[in-house]
């Protein structure tokens, strides 16, 4: 291959790391802390922070023009200029040449788009760090912190609550749906990603990077009492719903919560009606004003399906209850004829109906579209396991711990890396130098391909990197010392420089290709701590042999072959 073509896949490479990287750099150097907590959290934790701080920055804003309305507009502020510049440009209006607070707000038809227009800002700057954090290189529950979580599935408690006892395939198969009830729970939760697998035929393994709160990650699994029955108060529903569109920035509180207004008596509290939007999260619809007294706990739920009506056509949610929640449900829905039932889950409205008769242990709700009808089913069988769970285990890595493991495995890394690079600059000087350029790119690239492939960084990947830079630099030994042996018999630099890489090409390959295979039989096969290190160590033999045959040759050529006053500088010693 001619030299300009290989200093293009140089330089091709070098660029790809960067974009690869640029997600690692920025996320974890120039990110806060604060910032990546609020990130890292869930869409529905973000919503919900976007719309506090957008009510406390309009509540700002107006107190401000009242005040001054000639005042210059903050810097905080200056994001929305851009809307209201729009909103001047739709009124054929001439754009204000200097901002002030007045000038500004007259920007926005109404406080709604004010709001809507900070709501905004806020919650698509999160949402894209969000984005980024999944694209930088993700650290495992031994560097960043976090629990572990074993649970077990309980088989005499299904047995005794359904008189059935099932086989081993039906446990799995019940577990397995256990597994797929707690995904659905994760954006509720607000944890980054977790991971929750299997774990042999009746266990869940559950790791979750960054969360060392006990009774968080409790309440997650069980699940039980976040979803609940509650009356819903008509009158003062219709009330509040005007309040808050006469006083739209009173709606909520700083931290994204609903407020509750002070005409609301005792015993009712004020929340709201959630439906999903084209993203999966709850989007508020309207506000409902509830009895605080639940009128029937979740728990009594036994299992919820969807079907069709057979007279109408159209979707219904069928659920039925355990006969203590029937004996509940017929009381509730006898005293309440005529009145409107809430479904609420983690406190949000997800569906109302209207009570027609006294029901007792199987209901069906209708009113809803095919998809919302999948929707609550999903809600009311999320609400409890197909099979309980009991935690086996549970390991705590507190933040502090992870940091100490994180500046451990830097502090080996740099370790090693500088002992290496010393020794092969006090072995072969330049030529060792160069050796050592390709080192850090090795690492380098290391580093963009374990990002590119989405692998989990954990102490065992920071083993095999070590090793692999070790190994790397091996591949340069050997072909420093094939090109001394052709000086010593006597060729010129550049027939030695030739002649060492070609007959180290095949020694290096032939031993990198056996290590790779036991590398790809270990990641297949291995633990998942055994993955992590096997999988770095594949990444980082494809990486060295890049770097030792293809980079340090390119150097090399151009130092040595390609110029004709280029001396090859590669021991301390005079050759004989």
């Amino acid at each position: 291959m001619k030299k300009r073509n290989r200093l293009i896949i140089v330089l091709l490479v070098v660029v790809l790391c960067g974009i690869f990287l640029y997600p690692t750099v920025k996320w974890y150097g120039f990110v806060p802390q604060t910032t990546k907590d609020l990130a890292t959290g869930s869409n529905v934790q973000i919503r919900e922070y976007a719309r506090g701080q957008a009510s406390r920055d309009a509540r700002a804003l107006l107190d401000l023009v009242k005040g001054n309305p000639d005042a210059d507009v903050p810097s905080e502020f200056g994001y929305l200029k851009g809307a209201a510049k729009a909103t001047y440009k739709a009124s054929k209006e001439s754009v204000p040449s200097k901002w002030t607070v007045s000038t500004l707000l007259r920007g926005f038809y109404t406080e709604k788009d004010l709001l809507d227009a900070i709501e905004d800002h806020y919650r698509s700057e999160l949402t894209g760090l969000k984005k980024l954090s999944g694209k930088a290189l993700q650290l495992g529950l031994d560097l960043q912190g976090g629990m572990s979580v074993l649970l077990d599935a309980d088989v005499e408690g299904y047995t005794e609550r359904t008189g059935i006892t099932p086989s081993s395939s039906q446990v799995t198969s019940l577990v397995n749906e256990d597994i797929e009830i707690l995904k659905t729970r994760i954006d509720q939760f607000g944890v980054s990603e977790p991971e929750i697998r299997l774990q042999g035929s009746d266990q869940i393994a559950i790791e979750v990077p960054g969360a060392s709160d006990p009774e968080r990650i409790n309440s997650f699994l069980r699940g039980k009492g976040s979803l609940t029955f509650q009356m819903v108060d008509t009158d003062l529903t219709t009330q509040l719903q005007q309040y808050f569109a006469e006083h739209p920035t009173e709606a909520f509180n700083d931290d994204g919560s609903i407020r509750q207004p002070s005409f609301l008596p005792a015993g009712k509290v004020a929340t709201g009606y959630y439906v999903n939007d084209e993203y999966g999260i709850d989007e508020l619809q309207r506000f409902v004003v509830l009895n605080s007294e639940v009128a029937l706990d979740g728990e009594h739920l036994e299992s919820a399906t969807t079907s069709t009506d057979g007279i109408t056509g159209r979707p219904v949610v069928n659920f039925q209850l355990d006969s203590t929640g029937g004996d509940l449900f017929y009381k509730l829905t006898s005293a309440n004829v005529g009145n409107t039932l809430a479904v609420v889950m983690d406190g949000n409205v997800k569906a109302m109906a209207t009570i027609n008769e006294a029901i007792r242990s199987s209901v069906q709700i209708s009113g809803f579209s095919q998809k919302e009808a999948d929707d609550l089913a999903i809600v009311l069988k999320t609400a409890a396991l197909p099979i309980n769970l009991t935690v086996a285990s549970q390991q705590s890595v507190g933040a502090t711990l992870g940091d100490d493991a994180v500046h451990a495995a830097m502090f080996a890394l740099l370790i090693g890396i500088g002992l290496i690079i010393l020794f092969m600059i006090a072995e072969y000087k330049v030529s060792g130098l160069v050796a050592d350029l390709a080192l850090v790119f090795n690492l380098v690239i290391m580093l963009a391909l374990l990002t590119s492939f989405g692998f989990t960084v954990t102490l065992s990947s920071v083993a095999g990197l070590v090793l692999t830079l070790g190994m790397a630099v091996d591949s340069n030994v050997i072909i420093n010392e094939r090109i001394k042996e052709e000086l010593r018999a006597g060729k010129s630099d550049k027939a030695a420089v030739n002649a060492g890489y070609g007959k180290a090409f095949w020694t290096i390959m032939d031993a990198n290709v056996t290590t790779i295979i036991a590398g790809l039989v270990l990641s297949f096969l291995g633990s998942s701590a055994v993955k992590g290190f096997a999988n770095t160590l594949c990444v980082g033999i494809i990486s060295s042999v890049f770097t030792s045959l293809f980079v340090t040759h390119l150097i090399m050529d151009a130092a040595v072959t390609d110029n004709p006053k280029g001396k090859l500088n590669i021991s301390w010693r005079k050759s004989k």
